[in-house]
């Protein structure tokens, strides 16, 4: 049985045919190969560039006729066959200039020669064993490598100076000018008054109030309590009057016969103006019209237990009283605050006691330091002058009557004791 022709169906496109390529040919590029990435310059490498120099004038390039042999293949007298990129024609370039060159730095070498070897290396010295002890080396230097030679021949070198400067002291106590009947030197004040002055300002601070209760003209007696070991009040009270007081006026403090005892203390002490205690030199001073300074309480008050200072103790039968009423002087009470701690505290019995708050120790003297107690401590200074005692209107025959002379004596004591508890309880501290 005849068929009916099978009738042939139309093809359908196909969606995801691929897309037609072109025809590959020589070009790479025509041929849709990927583009490579291109990779990074290589760094450059420092060079040393020469300094510019003039530059010759440069030949014009020429270009050499392409030779036939270089033309491509299946091409007609030289012409690129189609597709063909034609290579570009070599052109010669003129040679630089020698001065124009850059200069590349050198190539290492593929192998480096050898460090050449450095000078030998000293050897180790052993140590020198130490000198023995009884070696002259071991003798100057002492235990502990100490130059005990070095430091005799620095003492040796001073000795000399110290010896001159102890000499000039000597001479500074002894003074040139004349000196008066009682061994003062009145050019002593003028050569030290760098170092009283700073005493008197700087180191004590002292602060002298009322001083114009002394009277500018006349004979007077000053009297004050005493404390320390030294009579280092003596000389505060004279630079006071010296310095503060209007009219300037000297005084000439009364010492008793232990303060001249010392040979540098009591020469000194002389050298300045001190006088020794005696009715008969206080009764020559007062004739000529001087100023003189009595400490009724004497060493005895410097001595006195810490626990004691600034208590007066009692003035004695009152020799200042008869002599000021034997030559009709006022007296002048006197209160001196800071001469008791001018003077260290271990120089007096009973105050380890006091410090520790044991009774007992009070008891116990005073340890062995007495030598430091001619360094002074910085302690500050208050002088103050009370009303001055008349004794003009009462005669001269008083001074033979002890009820008049003890009621003086008393007057002058309660006076100053007075001062002296108000001065203690107003000052704010004993160093600053």
């Amino acid at each position: 049985m005849a068929g009916r022709p099978r009738q042939k169906k139309p093809a359908r496109a196909r969606e995801s045919a691929p897309p037609s390529r072109p025809a590959l040919g020589n070009d790479p590029f025509q041929r849709g190969a990927a583009a490579r990435p291109v990779a990074p310059p290589p760094a450059a490498e420092p060079v040393t560039i020469a300094p510019p120099a003039p530059a010759a004038p440069a030949e014009p390039a020429t270009t050499a006729p392409a030779s036939p042999a270089a033309a491509p293949t299946g091409s007609a007298e030289g012409a690129p066959a189609p597709g063909a990129v034609p290579a570009p024609a070599p052109v010669e370039r003129a040679p630089a200039p020698p001065s124009a060159a850059v200069a590349a730095p050198p190539a290492p070498p593929a192998h480096a020669p050898a460090r050449p070897p450095g000078p030998p290396r000293p050897a180790l010295q052993p140590v020198a064993p130490a000198a023995a002890p009884s070696s002259p080396a071991a003798k100057a230097e002492g235990p502990g490598g100490f130059p005990f030679g070095e430091l005799r021949r620095v003492f040796a070198q001073l000795l000399p100076a110290f010896r001159e400067r102890l000499a000039q002291a000597r001479h500074f106590l002894e003074g040139g000018a004349a000196l008066d009947p009682w061994g003062m030197d009145p050019e002593l004040p003028e050569r030290a008054f760098a170092l009283l002055d700073f005493l008197y300002a700087a180191w004590w601070r002292v602060d002298a109030r009322h001083v114009e209760r002394v009277p500018s003209k006349g004979g007077a007696v000053i009297v004050a309590n005493h404390g320390g070991a030294l009579p280092w009040d003596a000389l505060v009270l004279r630079l006071a009057l010296l310095r503060d007081h209007p009219a300037h006026r000297e005084l000439r403090p009364l010492l008793d016969e232990a303060s001249f005892r010392s040979v540098v203390v009591g020469k000194a002490a002389a050298r300045l103006g001190a006088v020794p205690a005696s009715p008969e030199n206080a009764q020559r001073l007062l004739a000529d019209g001087k100023l003189v300074a009595a400490f009724p309480e004497g060493s005895a008050g410097g001595a006195k237990p810490w626990s004691e200072r600034y208590r007066l103790q009692t003035f004695g039968r009152g020799g200042f009283a008869k002599v000021a009423l034997r030559a009709g002087a006022p007296i002048v009470p006197c209160a001196v605050v800071g001469s008791e701690e001018s003077t260290p505290p271990f120089s007096r019995a009973g105050w380890l006691g006091d410090l520790l708050g044991l009774p007992l120790l009070a008891l116990a003297p005073g340890l062995p330091l007495g030598p430091a107690a001619l360094l002074p401590l910085p302690s500050r200074w208050s002088i103050r002058f009370g009303d001055p005692i008349p004794t003009a209107g009462l005669g001269a025959d008083k001074a033979s009557d002890p009820a008049t002379v003890n009621a003086l004596a008393e007057e002058a004591r309660a006076a100053v004791q007075r001062m002296l508890d108000e001065d203690v309880a107003a000052r704010r501290s004993i160093f600053l």
